[in-house]
C-alpha cells in the first residue's frame, strides 16, 4: 500500500517513515512511501490516484496539513484516508473542520502513529475492489 507523507521538514518525514516502518501491523501489506514537501506536489499526487493513506504535517509551512486536508476532501475524488499530525491539543477542532480521518499529536508517539496508520490502511483495504 502506498502511504503519502507530506511535510516541508525532511526530518519530520523521516520520523514518520521510521514510526510506521515497513509494515505497521502483521495483517497488512508492506508500505511503499511517497514523499512530498509542497502543496502543489501533494495535490498532484492525490489527483493521480494510487495513494492509499496520506499523512500530513499540520505544522508544515507555508501550507499546513489541516488546510490541505480540507482541500483534498473537497476536491479529490475518492480521497484516501488522511491522518494529520498536530502540535497543539487545542487544534483538535481544526482537525475536525479539516475532515481528517485520524489525528496524532507531535512530538510523535511511534506506537500511536503506527496504530492510526494501520487502522486507516485497513479502512482503505476494505473499500478497494478485489482483483
Amino acid at each position: 500500500m502506498k502511504v503519502l507523507v507530506y511535510s516541508d521538514d525532511a526530518n519530520t518525514r523521516a520520523q514518520v517513515r521510521m514510526a510506521i516502518g515497513r509494515r505497521p501491523a502483521a495483517d497488512l501489506p508492506r508500505v511503499e512511501y511517497v514523499e512530498c514537501a509542497t502543496q502543489p506536489a501533494l495535490m498532484a499526487l492525490l489527483d493521480e490516484g494510487g495513494i492509499d493513506v496520506a499523512v500530513l504535517d499540520g505544522e508544515a509551512q507555508p501550507s499546513g496539513g489541516l488546510g490541505i486536508c480540507r482541500q483534498a476532501k473537497d476536491e479529490i475524488y475518492d480521497c484516501p484516508p488522511v491522518l494529520v499530525m498536530i502540535a497543539r491539543r487545542d487544534d483538535g477542532w481544526l482537525a475536525t473542520w479539516s475532515r481528517a480521518d485520524a489525528v496524532v499529536g507531535q512530538p510523535l508517539d511511534p506506537m500511536a502513529l503506527a496504530g492510526a496508520v494501520a487502522d486507516l490502511m485497513r479502512q482503505r483495504a476494505s473499500r478497494l475492489p478485489v482483483l
